[in-house]
């Protein structure tokens, strides 16, 4: 009995070293995982935190990219409004120059017309010294013709008084035929000057034409138009187209009758 006790207690001492070993190796082996555990909490909680940053800076860097989006909107619009602008300058640029260019033309066209109206300034000067010849010429001649009329009306008168034939023939006499009354006067175109649109007709004011007076020209008795009375001189007168197109059909010698007011 002793014996089995003996044995009963070494196997109970046995089983509890045993116990102690697991229970000390269970301990150590949960105290290891403890470690490893809190090691790896440390370190899960280390990658958080680098999680977090990482959020944190892509939020930043998201953040950033929407500006520099921003930005580069700002900067196409500012790109395309200078783009536009750019381009309005260029095409004023291009109508300056277009101008300038037919200001260029234009001054080379006026300096011709202006050399073309001096060259005709110097051609109407020397026709205004041929046609003011013409009317000193027309005005001896008319002199002249009036001269040798008067003396033909006073032969005329003269010859009125002379008894013609003999005693049995009958005393006759020759007076001065009376000149018809007309209601307008009648005269002839005397120059023509179809640059500057006149006419000097060879009536004047001792024959009682006025500024303003209408004529009507005849052509071959075949009527073309107005002239009117603009410089008047004794026994001539000179008047203006009141057509252009009388200058092409009018020539010297054609009748002028004025138009009664």
């Amino acid at each position: 009995m002793v014996e089995k006790a003996k044995s009963s207690i070494i196997i109970f001492i046995i089983l509890i070293l045993v116990s102690l070993s697991f229970t000390g190796a269970v301990f150590y082996l949960l105290q290891k995982e403890k470690a490893k555990n809190l090691s790896l909490q440390e370190g899960f909680n280390s990658l958080k935190i680098k999680h977090d940053a990482a959020e944190a800076k892509l939020g930043e860097y998201k953040k950033t990219i929407s500006q520099v989006e921003l930005k580069l909107k700002d900067a196409q619009t500012n790109i395309d409004t200078l783009t536009g602008t750019l381009e309005q300058e260029r095409k004023a640029k291009q109508e300056a120059l277009d101008q300038v260019q037919q200001l260029k033309t234009d001054l080379g066209q006026q300096k011709e017309l202006r050399a073309n109206l001096e060259t005709k300034l110097n051609q109407a000067q020397k026709d205004a010294e041929k046609t003011k010849a013409q009317l000193k010429e027309i005005e001896s001649k008319k002199a002249q013709e009036a001269q040798t009329q008067q003396q033909t009306q006073a032969q005329g008168v003269e010859l009125g008084t002379i008894v013609v034939g003999s005693e049995d023939s009958s005393v006759a006499t020759e007076q001065p035929k009376e000149k018809a009354v007309t209601s307008s006067l009648k005269g002839k175109v005397l120059v023509v000057n179809k640059d500057y649109n006149f006419v000097v007709i060879n009536l004047g004011s001792k024959d009682g034409v006025s500024a303003g007076d209408v004529f009507a020209l005849y052509h071959n008795d075949k009527y073309i138009g107005d002239i009117k009375v603009e410089k008047i001189h004794e026994s001539m007168s000179a008047a203006d187209f009141t057509s252009p197109a009388i200058k092409d059909v009018v020539s010297e010698g054609d009748r002028a009758v004025q138009k009664t007011k």
